[in-house]
């Protein structure tokens, strides 16, 4: 197909940069699949007539013979893998992992197929050959089918993986699941209703997967991919058929519903599950905030638990119509927006240097925006390194335009926003595919790590400590007694690492009530304490107390996410009011929030500014 053609196709599609999912890196070089063409579907209504006669009379898009290939399928004697206990619920933990700013990737085509990613599971697909439905109807039987995609499940991602993830500082994945992945049951009355035995031994899998992650430290958001019915008729919904049949079937909507409130009954108390995704990239339809709100409160009534836990939302590529949305709710609700520059005539018009330049300037504003408007609560959680081969065949150095758009793309969204994920983690042929591939991008287009404040290379001279967990900071803070002059002592363990005698107290805040302290070696000012003593006796007004006890809370925020893998606070906005309304107006008075904000926000700057000046970073 000619590069003309393929031009005038996909405006006869109607497409646009970021109205849909990445398809296969065939479009590089202007080839289309099956799965391009269905997965335009959802973004214009013409998709279909254009694409039925293109899959009727060019061969590519015919449905393989693969008369060459055997279906016959091996038993496979599957690990005994019963259904998993999850740790013991910490409060404090789940909160950074729920809170922190996220440098994440997707774990795409694990849990969910896509033909693009893992080809040779479809090789003995059914229909289309497309979707997650095809291959549990396809290889010749349930049994076959369940143990290709067993085997799969137990192969494709394992506990190495996490393990590297973790050591170069990312600190997060978004697992893609499909409403069949939680097992025989929620398969009944629905498409996979024949096909349900092959996810007996699903969900297992998924509560195993969770725990991988927690062993290393990293969080998990678990993502509907799939709803029943389909949220946008593309083959990453689990159906090959193209039809959206969520929000025009009551039916279908109450049952996604169900498995939503599964999904938190079972994961709310969950030390590192950041949060549930209710839906991913459904049809922009009229009907889609009321869905959400109708979500939102169902799973909000599971139980106490549920009322405070994280709830993602994609916004339908219609940024803002949902940052309003957020912005509306004062809940743990986060929106999430996706962002690829590889689909659309223009884009593949566009050299790659002019795409970094756009993302660095309208895209960045228009995400600083957006989470300015709604406490930061976004994040971006599909992009990638993917450009046309005609955006690099404009570039004199394609690699070096390639690791400026990629890393230009990561600095933009972690500046602006609560964090990202890279679209995906592996895929088969990744040694070929750095567009999309997470694992061959690191250390060529992406950097070799990612970790919050840099990578550690060793302790700074001055300091002979590490950081305190979480358990040390605490337990000190909890022991302060009441006077600032007393307090030193309780703190003095923590202080070398995170006070300097260089330090001197905020503005508007009277400096005699920060009082000098002498240990045997050395003096501090205790300015990290003042919140955490009795004020009696000292002259302050409500203001200058809620600003007291923000600047206090923002300096000791930061060290304990510090203290969890070095991380930092991302969802700062919602940290904050809900931090005012667990303290309560007898702590920070009515008319003060302001106050406290403000305060917060220095502390935590200050805060972080003295852990990284505390280690000594690449």
């Amino acid at each position: 197909m000619t590069a003309d053609r393929f031009a005038a196709l996909l405006q006869g599609l109607g497409l646009s940069q970021g109205l849909f999912k990445p398809v296969p890196s065939l479009l590089a070089s202007h080839r289309i699949t099956t799965n391009t063409i269905n997965s335009t579907r959802a973004s214009n209504s013409a998709a279909a007539d254009v694409a039925t006669p293109l899959l009727d009379t060019v061969d590519h898009f015919q449905t393989p013979k693969r008369r060459d290939i055997s279906c016959h399928v091996e038993p496979y004697d599957a690990p005994d893998i019963e259904d998993q206990a999850f740790a013991p619920f910490n409060q404090t933990e789940a909160n950074v992992f729920r809170y922190r700013q996220q440098q994440s990737v997707n774990l795409g085509s694990w849990f969910v197929q896509e033909s693009w990613m893992v080809s040779s599971i479809f090789e003995c697909a059914s229909g289309k050959q497309i979707s997650e439905l095809d291959v549990a109807s396809g290889w010749g039987s349930t049994t076959a089918a369940r143990a290709v995609l067993e085997r799969h499940w137990d192969t494709f991602v394992n506990h190495s993986d996490f393990r590297y993830l973790a050591s170069i500082g990312i600190n997060t994945v978004r697992l893609p699941i499909g409403y069949w992945s939680l097992g025989p049951s929620f398969c009944q009355n629905t498409p996979f209703s024949a096909v349900a035995d092959v996810y007996q031994n699903s969900w297992p899998r998924i509560a195993r997967t969770i725990n991988m992650a927690a062993e290393s430290g990293i969080g998990v958001l678990v993502d509907l991919h799939g709803a029943v019915g389909s949220q946008n008729g593309q083959p990453h919904s689990g159906i090959s058929d193209g039809a959206t049949n969520l929000f025009d079937d009551p039916s279908n909507a109450q049952k996604t519903i169900a498995v939503l409130s599964f999904l938190m009954q079972q994961l709310c108390n969950v030390t590192n599950v950041v949060g549930i995704q209710i839906l991913n990239e459904p049809q922009n339809v009229p009907e889609l905030p009321d869905f959400y709100s109708k979500a939102i409160s169902s799973m909000r009534q599971v139980s106490q638990a549920a009322s405070a836990f994280p709830l993602y939302v994609h916004d339908g590529f219609d940024l803002q119509r949902f940052s309003d949305f957020v912005a509306n709710r004062v809940d743990f609700v986060v929106q999430d927006h996706h962002s690829y520059f590889v689909f659309s005539p223009s884009d593949n018009e566009e050299p790659a240097t002019e795409h970094t330049s756009d993302i660095q300037g309208a895209i960045a504003g228009s995400l600083a925006k957006a989470s300015a408007q709604q406490r930061r609560n976004l994040v971006v959680d599909e992009w990638s390194c993917a450009l046309s081969a005609d955006s690099l065949a404009h570039e004199s150095d394609p690699d070096a335009a390639r690791r400026e758009f990629c890393t230009g793309q990561m600095s933009v969204y972690a500046n602006n926003t609560a964090g990202w994920g890279f679209w995906s983690y592996k895929k088969e042929g990744c040694e070929d595919d750095p567009g999309w591939c997470f694992r061959d991008a690191v250390g060529n287009s992406l950097p070799a790590s990612f970790h919050s404040y840099g990578q550690p290379q060793s302790a700074a001279p001055d300091s002979d400590m590490q950081l305190p967990s979480v358990a040390d900071i605490l337990a000190s803070a909890q022991k302060l007694p009441v006077t600032p002059n007393d307090a030193w002592d309780a703190f003095a363990p923590l202080s070398k690492t995170y006070m300097a005698d260089e330090w001197v107290s905020p503005e508007n805040i009277a400096p005699r009530r920060f009082k000098r302290v002498v240990t045997a070696s050395q003096q501090h000012e205790t300015l990290s304490l003042v919140s955490l003593v009795s004020y009696e006796g000292m002259d302050m007004t409500p203001s200058q107390r809620s600003d007291a006890k923000g600047y206090s809370d923002g300096f000791l925020t930061s060290q304990i996410f510090a203290s969890h893998n070095t991380s930092k606070l991302g969802f700062i906005g919602q940290y904050i009011a809900d931090s005012i309304g667990v303290l309560g107006p007898a702590v920070v008075a009515l008319g003060t929030e302001g106050s406290y904000q403000q305060g917060f926000m220095r502390g935590l700057r200050d805060g972080e500014a003295k852990i990284a000046a505390t280690l000594k970073w690449s």
